[in-house]
């Protein structure tokens, strides 16, 4: 066990297993006591690495973010704390990698319940190195004004209020983490305050003791009294009771060992720690109190009295000139962190992103307020997801499955296509599914797919301005407009696309109005007058369709129905469904492992 100082305004610590909230508190009391630089030099998170934003002060920095223990230490050599925030389960091999570390020297277990075997090993490994751990179980320790272990002393208040940010006379160690924090709080009441204290954790075996700590401040010149918190179970306290009568220890130390209450109980108690066990009368809190108060430790009648024995002891030294006073300093405020200002009211915050279709912030995700959960149990398909995420509500179950019906109908149409054929030539380059699905996407438009869009507000227009399809159709001639969702290179009167009379079929069957549909066919009537293959097409037929099912529904206003119209809904139904078939290209091409395409010499006019 080390002789002296462990810790100081330089010491810097690598941390295992992140933990935002601890970490924070480290460089918050950083701050607050004026240190150049950051506790946290590294952060281990194994298989992790990179970097983590946290703040010191007011100034955002990056923490180094190492996958093992090995390289953490290699990358900050002056790092010599090793903080384990680890599970029980792997706490003992991760400390004892630690320990292996030639710059590490001391070592906090916060996990309790580790193993104790594991502890021993531990602990041997430790005393024969020369090298000091803290815990398990521990909340760790603190040297005021210096250095702080990860959550001690609790939040920024209690710490301020106990005086940490600045060094007092007193050395304090306990086995409770708990009671640390009260016994700060109670000593800065009392006294100057604390210079260093340590919680050793309440496992039965610990890695370093109440006696290695207290034989460690006396050889302090700034620690001037002690300060011992035990309680009952084992005999770590008599160790002390040894050093005290053997004249180790020339600096006043104040005891308790908690657990006096013990011997109300007619039976063996457990108490909050593993070690906190009442056995026999050799480790009864009375037995090591009276060991105490015999070797010379200053011991009260009752817990309720230890701070009026502390402040009698502190007094004492200071009127023997043994304690000089300690310049009082204001410590700088810490700046509130965003999120606990705005919900304490202090702060207002614009937001980033407005979202009216999802929210994730709660148990489960909702569609529109629609929880998850229940989409799958009332039995929802995909139509009802787009109607709640694209049109922010239920919609009726014909419309729904009419949805589903365009989706299945324009999933795919053949290698042939542009879309198709750009997703093709990209998987066979090589590429990824995102690439080869994007090469595809970016074909639709006004030539390809973008048809349906344009078709319904082209018979939307018309229809609503009272316009016979002659007039439309040569108005449209006029501009130099193609009628969208009119004419087939294949289809023609004699030989109509069935995915139309589908559509067609499905609409009279249960739309309560087809009045744009039919429209449309007055439209299709005039066009096949002039032409064959003017027939209308699968676009049309969604395009005037996706109108009645809006107009018809009865869900939507009118203008509710030309916004939805003009931002291109029905395009995105259009890249939804074609997405499914430019996928299953990608998959198909990649799965046939074809070679990088190259369009053949004989297909290209060469001319000058």
């Amino acid at each position: 066990m080390a002789t002296g100082q462990i810790f100081s305004k330089t010491t810097q610590a690598l941390f295992y297993n992140y933990k935002q909230l601890p970490i924070q508190r480290m460089l918050d009391f950083d701050f607050l006591c004026g240190r150049e630089t950051p506790s946290v030099a590294g952060i281990i998170n194994p298989g992790s690495d990179g970097f983590q934003k946290l703040f010191f002060g007011q100034e955002e920095i990056a923490i180094p973010v190492h996958p093992t223990i090995e390289a953490a230490c290699n990358a900050h050599p002056t790092a010599d704390v090793f903080i384990n925030f680890a599970s029980f389960r792997s706490a003992a091999a991760s400390s004892m990698s630690a320990l292996k570390q030639p710059t590490v020297r001391v070592v906090a277990i916060i996990a309790e319940g580790v193993p104790e075997s594991d502890a021993k090993q531990l602990i041997s490994y430790a005393r024969a190195n020369n090298k000091v751990i803290i815990g398990p179980a521990t909340v760790g320790g603190v040297q005021a004004g210096a250095f702080k272990i990860g959550d001690t002393a609790g939040t920024i208040d209690n710490i301020i209020q106990c005086k940490l940010y600045r060094p007092g006379s007193v050395g304090f160690v306990s086995k409770s983490g708990g009671m640390s924090n009260e016994l700060y709080n109670t000593i800065a009441r009392v006294t100057d305050g604390i210079y260093e204290g340590i919680a050793i954790g309440g496992d039965v075996f610990p890695g370093s003791t109440l006696s290695d700590h207290i034989l460690r401040f006396n050889n302090i010149p700034q620690v001037k009294m002690m300060v011992v918190l035990g309680e009952l179970g084992g005999s770590d306290e008599y160790s002390l009771v040894e050093a005290l009568k053997q004249g180790k220890v020339q600096k006043p130390v104040v005891a308790w060992v908690s657990g006096t209450c013990a011997r109300l109980f007619k039976s063996e108690v457990q108490f909050g720690h593993a070690g906190a066990k009442s056995g026999g009368e050799l480790e009864s809190a009375q037995a090591k109190n009276q060991a105490l108060r015999d070797a010379g430790a200053v011991v009260p009648t009752s817990f309720e009295a230890l701070e009026s024995v502390i402040k009698e002891t502190f007094e004492k030294l200071v009127e023997e000139g043994n304690i000089p006073p300690v310049p009082e300093v204001t410590p700088p405020p810490i700046p509130e962190d965003l999120k606990t200002a705005i919900k304490s009211g202090k702060v207002r915050a614009p937001t980033h992103i407005i979202s009216t279709i999802s929210d994730d912030r709660g148990e489960e995700p909702c569609y529109a307020g629609v929880p998850m959960s229940t989409i799958i149990e009332r039995g929802y398909g995909v139509g009802d997801v787009i109607s709640l995420l694209w049109f922010k509500r239920s919609l009726p179950r014909y419309c729904t499955q009419f949805i589903e019906i365009c989706i299945m109908l324009c999933a795919d149409h053949g290698p042939c296509v542009s879309g198709a054929h750009n997703s093709i030539v990209t998987a066979r380059a090589g590429k990824d599914l995102v690439s080869s699905l994007v090469s595809g996407l970016l074909t639709i438009g006004p030539r390809f797919g973008g048809a349906i869009d344009d078709a319904a507000r082209y018979f939307k227009d018309a229809y609503d301005r009272g316009l016979t399809p002659y007039e439309f159709v040569e108005g449209m001639k006029k501009k130099g407009i193609r009628v969208p969702g009119i004419g087939h290179r294949i289809k023609s009167r004699d030989n109509r696309d069935k995915r139309v009379q589908l559509l067609q079929k499905y609409a009279h069957t249960h739309f309560p109005s087809v009045k744009y549909m039919e429209y449309a066919v007055q439209v299709e009537t005039y066009t096949l007058s002039k032409a064959n293959n003017l027939v209308m097409n699968v676009d049309g037929a969604i395009g005037s369709l996706f109108l009645d099912l809006l107009s018809g529904s009865g869900m939507f206003s009118k203008q509710e129905i030309d916004e939805i119209v003009e931002i291109g809904y029905l395009n995105g139904l259009f890249v939804l469904a074609r997405s499914i078939g430019l996928i299953g290209h990608t998959f198909d091409q990649k799965r046939l492992k074809q070679p990088l395409y190259r369009h053949p010499w004989e297909d290209v006019l060469y001319t000058k």
